[in-house]
């Protein structure tokens, strides 16, 4: 993800600590709903045994810990959002929508903790850490003009990294937790609010995801939007707006790893036979946010 120097200047207040527990709880709750008993018959959700080398428990309470510190930092800056604001409110409801589906690609999300924030930044920005910690960047949503469709193909990909373990991954491959990580900038795109080495706190590695991981990604976040009631077809205009956002400029450096837009608009077209059926017999949602204003 990106690494933006200028985050400090974001503005906006936290959402109160009882509203991310019910939030959490009703995640929790959707998380644990039945699932289909063919995991592994699901391409899009197959791991890497790679990872194995890093305990989970490990990287997850990591995160765990970085995310806490960083909505702690956050607030004293003023960069996160109320749990009243209705494009928080957007993300959660499309989060507790994706959620449910999580558990047939990877048996640990029943365990995880969800929590989702919004941060009150000009970043094009989102991420996913392990174990379930999901925050976006209100540029994201403002400078793009995000329908709904086109916010849960965002969502599915980033929870698509969490559910794959690619950052997992990537650790094990660079040597386990011998390498620190100056405050998971540069993985999570956390900008000052991720500079908390200073702290003391025990950091994830400094890794970016390659873009075999993007794609991997793109794949199963299409397939975890669709089942929840959104769009596939959303990622096509998605990938138009970005475009049309970074069009003559370089792009945001979480996008450098990506595959290049015009590939990712076809490799999605190519997929949409796939997952179309999947959206057509998913239950649709029954609340629809518009955009924040422009």
């Amino acid at each position: 993800m990106q690494d933006n120097p200028h985050l400090q200047s974001a503005y906006g207040c936290m959402c109160t600590l009882l509203g991310r527990r019910r939030f959490t709880a009703l995640l929790a709750a959707g998380a644990l709903a039945p699932v289909a008993a063919a995991r592994a018959e699901i391409a899009e959700c197959r791991r890497s045994r790679v990872a194995g080398l890093v305990p989970a428990g490990q990287v997850e309470g990591s995160a765990q810990q970085q995310y806490v510190q960083m909505l702690r930092q956050a607030q004293g800056q003023g960069a996160l959002v109320p749990g009243a604001h209705p494009q928080l409110q957007r993300l959660r409801y499309i989060a507790q929508r994706i959620v449910p589906f999580t558990t047939e690609c990877n048996e640990r999300a029943a365990q995880w903790r969800w929590e989702v924030n919004l941060l009150n930044s000009k970043q094009i920005n989102a991420f996913c850490m392990p174990g379930g910690k999901i925050a976006f960047f209100s540029g994201i949503l403002q400078q793009l003009q995000l329908n709904d469709d086109e916010v849960a193909m965002i969502m599915g990909h980033e929870v698509a990294h969490a559910l794959l373990e690619h950052a997992r991954e990537r650790m094990a491959k660079s040597g386990g937790t011998e390498l620190a990580l100056r405050g998971a900038a540069a993985l999570f795109g956390l900008g000052n609010l991720g500079d908390l080495a200073a702290q003391g706190a025990t950091q994830l590695l400094s890794l970016k995801f390659g873009r075999e991981d993007e794609s991997e990604a793109d794949a199963l976040g299409l397939l975890l939007a669709a089942r929840a009631g959104y769009d596939p077809g959303a990622g096509v205009t998605l990938w138009q707006k970005m475009g049309a956002a970074t069009a003559g400029k370089a792009p945001p450096q979480w996008l450098s790893t990506h595959p290049a837009g015009e590939t990712r608009i076809k490799d999605i077209q190519g997929k949409l036979p796939r997952v179309q059926p999947m959206f057509q017999a998913a239950g649709k949602p029954d609340r629809r946010f518009q955009p924040p204003a422009a």
